[in-house]
């Protein structure tokens, strides 16, 4: 690298693709709010990159992916390479690039980050994964030798998705299964338009059909067929269950009709933008779907500071509401959810209430929702998991109005009751128990049964779910040449 290309980041600003302006979103636009960098822009900004000689932003990303590697190859014009590359990491780098909080992970390692703005990592992943395969490039598998061994997945989110990706490069065959009509999961039902496109779905969808991935789509396991059927008719099943049980907060008034669970409200939405029949099948926890109520010149309040609250209102922006407002019970420093995304909401107009504990849904006198009572609070000791606690203030009680409130307090797994009778333990919190004991990471107390994602860290990033089921694949590859579990002189003491 020349001295000029060393300190092209003191000549160039760190720059994004440019947004759908502000008008059109908050007119009711679900198109991606980022455009994509052109060929020039994309080299531009990868050269701001430093390819520092201990690179955070490789160590912070969950996949570990080549980043200052691929950005070199996008600078040179290598645009081919730098997608082999990506991949070789990630199995789903176009996802990757549009929803992950980058400003959390990769971004916000990156030794530029602090006085220069750091590389538009994303932005360029983005660039690399859509160039490559608008150009006709494909996952070369042509040296991939088949073992004659079959893996079900059960479930199509990232962790499904990812693994499939995996064991099919191992020449493994894999068959996906799905109770939904599409592939994607939460990233086809959940995460809105504005964030992900669904044409990026279905454009991977045919890669790894291209691959040998086969689809089995709006089959319920344990119910349209038995986990017994999969274990007969497969050498391994992976389980990537996703995360879908709702957070219940246990506010007295929440059943009331002007009430919506987050999930349910995002799914039903999702289908309606993408112009699919919004009767579809049901969320895992409800018995059917919630009826959303129009939401055009409504008060609307949404109860939670992660991500899935700032997919639920800026949604509702963008249906019309009158006025969103996000509360949430600790300060900003402490919210879990994007900081970039907290800026796009500000910018479409949300607005934010910090430091309030919702305390119960209250109902006007003629039954229509009047609004959320709150109380403010202060930051104290730890939690146990080391956030400081919200602590109510006495006598700061108000009422916060609105004619619709979302709760979006999180999701948590849920085992399915036929796992129990093979063996499968679940901890108290929903989530599967893989390893240990000598056996394979993301191996269960079954055999042949491996487990990854949400159904066993909890409600996370969508990174993590990749890489989860991308390193379950090597898991089951590596079982399925004959090591059932971990020798005993390589197990932690």
């Amino acid at each position: 690298m020349s001295k000029q290309q060393l300190f092209q980041f003191l000549e160039s600003a760190r720059e994004m693709p440019a947004k759908v302006p502000l008008e059109a979103r908050t007119s009711g636009s679900f198109d991606e709010l980022y455009g994509r960098f052109g060929k020039a822009e994309a080299e531009h900004q990868a050269g701001r990159c430093l390819d520092c000689g201990n690179p955070y932003c490789e160590a912070k990303c969950p996949v570990h992916n080549y980043i200052p590697n691929w950005l070199e190859l996008v600078q040179q014009g290598r645009v081919i390479e730098a997608a082999e590359l990506c991949h070789e990491t990630n199995p789903l780098p176009e996802m990757c690039g549009r929803v992950c909080p980058q400003d959390r992970l990769c971004e916000g390692a990156c030794t530029l980050n602090e006085d220069f703005g750091a590389v538009t990592i994303g932005a360029v992943e983005k660039y690399i994964t859509d160039t490559a395969f608008a150009q006709g490039w494909r996952p070369d598998l042509s040296k991939v030798k088949p073992t004659g061994k079959r893996v079900a997945v059960v479930g199509a989110g990232p962790a499904g998705l990812a693994c499939a990706d995996r064991l099919v490069r191992s020449g493994i065959e894999a068959t996906v299964f799905d109770r939904y009509e599409q592939i994607g999961g939460l990233l086809q039902f959940g995460i809105p338009s504005f964030k992900l496109d669904k044409s990026v779905i279905a454009t991977r969808r045919a890669v790894l059909e291209g691959m040998g991935v086969r689809f089995k789509l709006g089959v319920e396991i344990g119910r349209d067929l038995a986990i017994a059927d999969l274990l007969r008719d497969f050498d391994a099943v992976f389980l990537g269950l996703g995360a879908y049980r709702y957070t219940d907060g246990g506010l007295p008034g929440q059943d009331h009709p002007g009430v919506l669970p987050a999930l349910p409200f995002l799914v039903h939405n999702g289908r309606l933008v993408t112009g699919r029949d919004p009767q579809g099948q049901p969320i895992a926890g409800w018995e059917d779907h919630v009826p959303l109520p129009e939401l055009r010149g409504k008060r609307v309040v949404v109860l939670g500071g992660g991500d899935t609250g700032m997919d639920c209102v800026r949604s509702a922006i963008r249906l019309g509401a009158a006025s969103v407002t996000c509360a949430y019970r600790r300060d900003e420093a402490s919210m879990p959810g994007s900081a970039r995304e907290v800026g796009n909401a500000r910018e479409e107009g949300v607005q934010f209430l910090f430091n309030r504990q919702p305390l119960e849904i209250l109902a006007a006198a003629d039954g229509a929702l009047a609004g959320v009572r709150v109380v403010e609070t202060t930051l104290g000791a730890p939690d146990a998991n080391g956030r400081r606690s919200a602590v109510a203030l006495p006598g700061s009680e108000s009422l916060l109005a609105a004619d619709v409130v979302i709760i979006a307090f999180g999701f948590a797994p849920q085992a399915p009751a036929w796992l129990a009778e093979l063996g499968v333990q679940a901890q108290a919190n929903g989530r599967l128990v893989v390893g240990g004991n000598g056996r394979l990471p993301y191996q269960t107390g079954h055999d042949a049964l491996f487990a990854g994602g949400d159904c066993v860290r909890g409600a996370d990033l969508v990174v993590t779910a990749v890489q989860e089921g991308r390193d379950a694949a090597a898991s089951i590859a590596r079982a399925l040449r004959g090591m059932k579990a971990i020798p005993s002189h390589l197990q932690q003491a």
